[in-house]
Formats: structure tokens, C-alpha cells, sequence
């Protein structure tokens, strides 16, 4: 008979942070449009009212997923990161019953960012209004791989409390996209990605960390880490966590002042080993969905998907690169 003691539950409320962080209800503050110019030639491939269209069929299709709670068809209407991530929320929505509060996506918008670049594959980004129940506003990109194919929504980002987003020549003359490799910056958006990630995992002792601003992932992430961590310290138990980003989801687009805001995948895994020949085991209703009928061993590694919005400041400018959104949700449960 097995005599070892499961683990007592390292605080359902501080695990169940990580699955959901509260990204704040407060809205960033969103600029006025820049002013167009009279010389300037580029002009959108895609209306508003082409945008608003895209849209709401988008929309209208997840929803229905949601209310059947089914993810059958949401390949259809989302790649990337964003496909995985809903993929989830539903998943454990199809055990709990209830899809989490942070799953709701506003129809109504306050802002979208048009592409002038010609070709493809092209991105729309577009900032949402707040919630009913004021929930911060989401930044959304959607994709489009080639002119024979629909546009996608590629990711979700929830706007941090009283972050400044950039400003953008829109809806006049729309905006270009950026490159990954863009060396007119502080650092290139893909180095921001791979730098950003080393922050997240190593925190203050990142060699990178004075060269991005505060913000409220980084904040979240610490306080659960310290939380669990002495939780696993009673019990001489450990836990690790490791940041990468995933290559080629990144989406980029020129502000107006030389920036780059920047969206991008970062991939985690957090792993939890329970000391004293006791089990670890989910500690929320998420993880539980998530982990089924597995076996609990004295391992639990839990792998994330981590949506971040960074704002790049041109090389000129004196600003830290900053977080100015986020998504998080756990994909994958298992012991090891």
C-alpha cells in the first residue's frame, strides 16, 4: 500500500493565479491618432469598415464555441498562440462547467491599427473597449497568410493598469509593419522577446533587467513564486520555471514615433517536486481539468502559454523597453 502523504495544497488561490494573472481592470490609456501628413503616400489595405466586418464574424464564430464549449471549428478562426490558449480555456471549461471571466472578448473596439505594408503575410492589431463587468481592454492581432486565405485571430493580450501605449498613424495613412530584425531600436524586437523571457525567469538577478521598465507580469510572477515557494520549503520541496520563446511567433508594428510594439509567444514550464515522499498534486480546478486521470508522482510540470505585448522605444529615445499586456494560461498538466 502506498504510504506516501499527497501534498497538501500549496494554496489554491496563489496556484490558481497562475493560471488566470490579473492583469488589472483599469485600462491602459490609449493616445489620440497621430496627425497624417500631406506627403504621405501608403495607404491601408483594409478598410474599417473591412476590419469591423472581419471582426465580428471572428467573434461571432468563438462564441459559439464558447457557448457550446467545444473547441471543434476554432482552427478555423485562430492560430498561433491564441488557438492554444482557447483551446484550454474551453477544455477546462468542458470540466468546471464555467468559462473563466478572462476568456470574454468586447465586439466594441477604441482603436484598430491597419497595415500599409503591400503582400503578405499581414497583421491587424486592434484594441478593444473594457468589459462589462470593466475588465481591462484587450490588444488583438489578426493574421491573414496569403490573399486566399481569411484572417485569424493570432493572439490576445489584456492591457496593464495605466500603461502609455504608442502612438499611431491611424486610421489616415494606417501603419507599417516591423521586422524582427530591426536595429533601429534599443534592441531588436526579437532580442526584446529573448531578453524579456530571461527577466521573467530570473527576475531581478536577470542581467537584463534594468533595461526593461517594471510592470505587472514581472510583479505577479515574483509574488507566486515566493508564495508557492515557501509552501515547497515546509515540505523541502522544489520548484523551477523556465522561460523560451517560440521562434517565428512574434508580430510587429511601426508607432509613430520610431517605436516598435511588439506581440509575441513565450512558452513556460513550471516545474513543482514535492519533498518527504508526498505527491504533488493540482492545486486549482484549472490544473485538475487539465491533468484528468494522470497519475500523481512526487512531479508536477505544468506548460504555459504566455502572450506578451512589449513596447520597443527607438534607439534615439532615453525609455526602458515595456510590457504593456499579457496573457497567460496553462496548456499542459502531467507528471514526470
Amino acid at each position: 500500500m502506498n504510504t506516501r502523504k499527497k501534498i497538501v495544497s500549496l494554496g489554491a488561490a496563489a496556484l490558481s493565479l497562475c493560471m488566470c494573472v490579473t492583469l488589472g481592470a483599469c485600462e491602459g490609456q490609449l493616445p489620440q491618432p497621430a496627425k497624417a501628413t500631406a506627403s504621405a503616400s501608403a495607404s491601408p489595405n483594409l478598410t474599417t469598415d473591412q476590419e469591423k466586418k472581419m471582426r465580428t464574424q471572428i467573434l461571432e464564430a468563438i462564441q459559439k464555441c464558447n457557448d457550446a464549449k467545444t473547441t471543434d471549428g476554432l482552427d478555423k478562426v485562430m492560430s498561433g498562440p491564441e488557438l492554444a490558449v482557447r483551446t484550454s480555456e474551453i477544455t477546462v471549461a468542458q470540466k468546471t462547467g464555467n468559462l473563466d471571466a478572462k476568456t470574454t472578448i468586447p465586439t466594441d473596439i477604441t482603436q484598430t491599427i491597419i497595415p500599409t505594408d503591400s503582400g503578405w503575410p499581414r497583421s491587424v492589431f486592434t484594441i478593444t473597449t473594457t468589459t462589462e463587468d470593466q475588465q481591462s481592454k484587450r490588444l488583438l492581432v489578426f493574421d491573414q497568410e496569403s490573399a486566399r486565405q481569411n484572417y485569424k485571430l493570432w493572439g490576445v493580450a489584456r492591457l496593464f493598469q495605466g500603461v502609455q501605449m504608442p502612438k499611431f498613424t491611424v486610421p489616415e495613412i494606417g501603419a507599417q509593419m516591423g521586422a524582427d530584425n530591426d536595429s533601429n531600436l534599443k534592441m531588436t524586437p526579437k532580442e526584446a522577446v529573448a531578453q524579456y523571457a530571461d527577466v521573467l525567469q530570473n527576475g531581478t538577478n536577470s542581467k537584463y533587467a534594468n533595461d526593461f521598465a517594471d510592470d505587472y507580469l514581472r510583479q505577479e510572477l515574483a509574488t507566486l513564486s515566493q508564495t508557492v515557494q515557501q509552501g515547497m520549503e515546509r515540505n523541502k520541496g522544489t520548484q523551477s520555471q523556465t522561460f523560451t520563446p517560440v521562434d517565428g511567433q512574434i508580430r510587429i508594428m511601426r508607432s509613430a514615433d520610431g517605436g516598435d510594439l511588439v506581440v509575441a509567444q513565450i512558452n513556460s514550464e513550471w516545474t513543482r517536486t514535492a519533498g518527504e515522499g508526498r505527491e504533488s498534486q493540482p492545486a486549482s480546478d484549472s490544473e485538475k481539468a487539465l491533468f484528468g486521470d494522470g497519475k500523481a508522482t512526487s512531479t508536477m510540470r505544468v506548460t504555459y502559454v504566455n502572450v506578451v505585448a512589449l513596447y520597443v522605444p527607438s534607439a534615439k529615445s532615453n525609455a526602458k523597453v515595456t510590457a504593456v499586456g499579457a496573457e497567460r494560461q496553462a496548456v499542459k498538466v502531467e507528471a514526470i
